[in-house]
């Protein structure tokens, strides 16, 4: 099973994703549950290095990938830059990307897939 745990700030911005795990529905290579999870978690990604790059002053992006099966990617907020409310949006949009594309293959696919998701309290 893949689990997905989503974590976001209380006003629901991105802060840090954390993937592992593998769908188990088809062979390797062929499995397009884990396919499907793989494209939206790098899409989200993606999403965010752009935002990173056009707003390094304020936040960045750690990502790491250890091994197959697991990705980790986080957000960075400079505590001495005040994040704009465009970069605000943005991450908010990231998380309800990163919700509804694995909440999606998560409920055709709920024995493949699980999503969780906690919320920061700062």
């Amino acid at each position: 099973m893949i689990r997905v745990m989503l974590c976001c700030s209380a006003s629901g911005e991105f802060r840090h994703c954390e993937a592992s795990g593998h769908a188990g529905f088809a062979r390797r290579g062929k499995d397009i549950v884990c396919s499907a999870v793989t494209v939206v978690l790098r899409s989200a990604v993606h999403l965010l290095s752009n935002l990173c790059d056009l707003h390094k002053e304020s936040v960045s992006i750690i990502t790491e990938a250890s091994s197959r099966g697991n990705l980790s990617f986080r957000i960075v907020v400079n505590e001495k830059e005040m994040i704009s409310s465009e970069v605000a949006i943005r991450l908010m949009c990231i998380a309800d990307f990163i919700r509804d594309g694995v909440g999606s293959v998560s409920k055709e696919y709920p024995s493949c897939v699980q999503l969780s998701e906690s919320t920061l309290d700062f």
